[in-house]
């Protein structure tokens, strides 16, 4: 009896230790927490999670706790609450972001995406010529985001002045999902999205592209969404940091190189993340308006800027985002695969 009771117990030790060893490996390793959307320009998050990219990148140790987003101010919130380390955003939320944490809170450490974005208007609205946006309802995706406020600045730079400022031009902010349904009723004649709605605007909702967005832009480039990192988390995870921008750079090159095959993957997991594949057309034509990149286009990133400040919705003066960028990673990754750096 005396031989059984010390055989259990020393069996239960065993088993106790064998308990709080996996459990120190599952919930005292380092941890990354990650922000992207259900979108066709954040495709690099979406494939790299999906294939394991990031996962044999970053090793078992580390935790990946990735978070679905449908809409940049949310994502920036996350970040200032300390849920967040790093994110795939379009260039407006991170701008206000820098600027409402006076360069405190995060850094724009490599590119995703350029191009992808154009205004829509419906066939039958009598948009021909930019004169016929007078009278005209156009609509953006959010009130302050990148869409918006190119849509207003192009708009103010073509000499327009909106209703609620004395013009007769409307600009609504309206979801895309929600953009599609007012196309098909009429009650909308134009959109400034983005891919893939540009392509279901046009497919679907009986539209045509007045002007793709990569024509008001030199040799066509502009960021339409980037990665950002919490600076905190910048300087405390660095080597972390070097491995999810080396495997970024990894797929943004393999994407390129095997398209079919990224648009299936791509695909398959909007689905699981929306509910919905898109049609193979509608996937192939906004493959086609935009480009996968690690380049961050900074110069468009000013321009936007700009942009915003003079339509107010960046503070009371043109801010100083000259810290925002910390590119030493990237290029530091570009130098050990021989590719040509980001140049200031």
């Amino acid at each position: 009896m005396r031989r059984s009771i010390i055989a259990v117990a020393i069996i239960l030790i065993l088993l106790l230790s064998l308990l709080l060893f996996f459990r120190s490996r599952t919930t005292d390793g380092p941890v990354i927490r990650v922000g992207f959307f259900p979108n066709i320009t954040h495709s690099q998050a979406i494939i790299g999670m999906a294939n394991g990219t990031f996962r044999k990148a970053l090793g078992a140790e580390v935790k990946i706790v990735p978070s679905v987003f449908n809409a940049g101010p949310s994502a920036i919130e996350a970040m200032f609450a300390g849920e967040l380390d790093m994110a795939y955003i379009g260039p407006n939320p991170a701008v206000n972001g820098y600027v409402k944490s006076n360069g405190e809170a995060l850094r724009i450490v490599a590119g995703a995406t350029s191009g992808g974005s154009a205004l829509v208007v419906r066939n039958d609205a009598g948009i021909n010529a930019i004169e016929d946006f007078h009278g005209k309802k156009i609509a953006s995706p959010q009130l302050g985001n990148t869409q918006d406020v190119a849509l207003r600045g192009w708009l103010k730079d073509n000499g327009f002045v909106l209703k609620d400022k004395g013009g007769d031009i409307q600009v609504l902010p309206i979801s895309n999902p929600d953009q599609l349904t007012l196309f098909l009723k009429k009650e909308i004649d134009g959109a400034w999205t983005v891919e893939p709605w540009v392509s279901r605007l046009v497919k679907e909702g009986n539209g045509k592209i007045f002007l793709d967005e990569s024509s008001i832009w030199p040799e066509g480039e502009f960021v339409t969404a980037h990665v950002i990192v919490h600076r905190k988390f910048l300087d405390n995870h660095r080597e972390l940091v070097k491995k999810w921008i080396a495997a970024h750079v990894e797929l943004t090159l393999w994407i390129n190189e095997n398209k079919p095959g990224a648009k299936k993957i791509l695909n398959q997991e909007l689905k699981k993340l929306t509910g919905k594949s898109l049609p193979e057309d509608i996937i192939d034509d906004a493959f086609g308006r935009l480009r996968i990149t690690y380049d961050p286009i900074k110069s468009s990133l000013f321009t936007s800027v700009r942009w915003a400040f003079e339509q107010g919705f960046i503070g009371s003066k043109l801010p100083d985002i000259s810290g925002i960028y910390d590119l030493s990673i990237l290029n530091e990754i570009l130098k050990e695969k021989g590719l040509n750096p980001i140049r200031d």
